[in-house]
This record gives structure tokens, sequence and C-alpha cells, in this order.
């Protein structure tokens, strides 16, 4: 997919552009928005892929521009922050988080959306690709069941390298903030102390267990906050704080060629599901299950009314997420997964 740019194309897209732009973003509008974005971020992308296993924060400066549906542009200049621990390691294009805001934000459109995690592919092919659009249907289908769930948009991103002129183009998604989505709860972001998974409130925690389930991801945990983030009422000290997972990519769902399940869970393939929930009553069992049967139909229109989904992905998520549904239908295998096979 790669292709030259050439230097005026370049030089274009690093200028502002010259027409009106629109009024300052709103972070909660912009993620409650559907659509897809043409997006290009211009980087000096040769510098920062070869300090990629440098450790520490290191900032690069870029410019990204952002073309919304009613045609509207913007251009601004940011900075990009390398993140992340194995795949900034161990890919090729490592995770980035894009910093928005600025000392002076009075002519930012931009700056409102402060820092945000850019999600894009480990490699630049059409596998990846689809790797990329699974794990934002993931995030979409747990929207589906919470509002205490982060948002995400996607984008149809090219990527410009200005250190030689060369460019690609790639779809990626950013996610929405940890302070707005509690905000957007009534919520702040906890981050006190160690959280004790059964500290938390017990509903919610219920939810994220049995979603985590449902895509086959173990790659979390919540006393560490490991792709959890906990967030608690803003007017209520005592109440238990709210788990909300993230990142997805190591779940059966996505089943990137890269994820490799906890050798102590025992499982050779992150296509084999393992509850890490604790313990619940079949009341409540029950009430999270019409929770989920209620949204099956929704959940299943979002991946087959996706088109930039190959129709054989498509096939192989309904199949996955089949078997967590036919699971539900029995009490038996409710039973022997969500009380049985709990955590003690």
């Amino acid at each position: 997919m790669k292709v030259l740019f050439s230097t005026l194309f370049v030089s274009l897209v690093c200028c502002q552009l010259a027409f009106a732009q629109p009024k300052a973003i709103k972070s909660e509008e912009f993620f409650a928005q559907e659509s897809m974005l043409s997006a290009t971020l211009v980087s000096p992308m040769n510098k920062f892929l070869s300090n990629k296993s440098t450790k520490g924060v290191e900032n690069f400066p870029a410019r990204f521009a952002i073309k919304f549906p009613n045609g509207e542009e913007v251009s601004e200049q940011i900075l990009l922050e390398l993140r992340g621990h194995n795949r900034r390691e161990n890919c090729y294009f490592p995770p980035l988080k894009l910093i928005f805001k600025k000392k002076d934000s009075s002519k930012s459109v931009l700056s409102p959306l402060k820092s945000l995690k850019l999600v894009s592919g480990c490699r630049n092919n059409s596998v990846y690709s689809q790797y990329v659009l699974k794990e934002f249907l993931a995030y979409k289908i747990y929207n589906q069941l919470t509002d205490k769930s982060f948002r995400v948009r996607l984008l149809d991103l090219n990527y410009v390298d200005t250190t030689n002129k060369k460019a690609f183009k790639n779809y990626a998604f950013l996610l929405e903030d940890v302070k707005e989505m509690a905000k957007r709860n009534d919520c702040r972001d906890w981050t006190e102390g160690r959280p004790n998974t059964e500290y938390t409130d017990r509903k919610q925690m219920l939810l994220v267990a049995m979603f985590e389930y449902m895509i086959g991801n173990t790659d979390w945990s919540v006393p560490v906050r490991h792709n959890i983030r906990t967030i608690r009422l803003k007017n209520d000290s005592l109440a238990s704080p709210f788990s909300v997972p993230y990142d997805f990519d190591y779940s059966g769902l996505v089943n990137t060629d890269y994820a490799v399940p906890d050798p102590m869970l025992n499982i050779e393939s992150v296509l084999q599901r393992v509850y890490r929930g604790y313990p619940r009553t079949m009341e409540e069992l029950n009430e999270a299950i019409e929770l989920f049967n209620s949204k099956k139909v929704a959940i299943y229109d979002l991946i087959n009314n996706f088109a930039l989904l190959e129709p054989r992905v498509k096939k192989e998520m309904i199949a996955f997420l089949a078997e967590f549904y036919e699971i539900l239908e029995k009490p038996s295998e409710v039973k022997r997964v969500f009380i049985q096979g709990a955590r003690s």
C-alpha cells in the first residue's frame, strides 16, 4: 500500500489550511459521531521508528490534519509520544499517543481533545488492518452494553514521513481520554491505591468479567490496573469504583498472530475462553444474561453491517460470539462456567 507523495503534496499538508476552520472540538461530541474520519499524520517517522525500543517517554513534533464529514478541514501542530511496552518492542509500528493540548489553546480546534491514544496496526498490511478493525468493533460491542466504556473514533489515516517523503495508508482509531469518559458518567478517574477486584462495583464487575469472557480476553487485571481503568462517582466518596476495560488485541475475538495467553492459564490459544470473574448468584447472572441477550441482534448487526471487514472475518467473529451465546442458553452451562469455573 506504500506510495510516494510528492514534495508539493507534503508541503501543502504541512501548512495551515487557508480557509476558515471549525470551532473547537468537544470531546464528547467528537466520540459520539459514528462516521469514519479521513486524517493525515505528518511526522519524522524514521526518527521515532529508530528510537521505539528506547525506554522512557519521548516526544516528536508532528502535524495532524482531519477532514470532517461536512467538508471542514483542520490541520494543527501536535506532539507524538511513544507508548506501550510489548508492542513497542515487537512491532514495526509502535503505539502512539497524540498530544493536542497547547498552552495557548484559544486558536486551536483540536486542543480540547487533550491527548489521545492512537490504536494502529502492528505492521502495515491487510491482515493487520483487519486486526485494527476487529478491535475497534470490540470497543463498539462493549459500548452497546454500558455507557461506562471507552468510546472510539475510526480513522482512514495517511502516514507521511517527512524524512524520506514516503507514505502509507491504513486504518486506525482514537481512544477516548479516561477523564472525559469518567466525566461523561458523572465520575472521576480513580487512581488511588491498589483496588481489590471485589471492592469494585459488583454489578459492573460482573459485566466486565462476562464481556471479557465473551470476547475471549484474559489479558486484564483490576488490582494492577492492567488494561482496566477505575472510575468513581464524583459526589459519593463511599461508593464502590467502577471497572472499565480497554485494550482488546489479545482477545480471541481479534485473534492477532502475536496474542499469546499467559502460561499460568493452561490454555494453548486465545481462542480458548477462561472465565476470570468471581462467583455471583444465579439471580445476578440472569440479570446480566438478560442484558447480553437483549443486545445480541445489535452486536451481530454491528459486525455484519461493517463494510470494511472482509466477509471471512465477519463469519469468524460471529461464530466465536455464537459459542458464548450458546452457553447463555443453557442454565447448566451458565452454572459450570460462571459459578463453578469462577475464581475463588
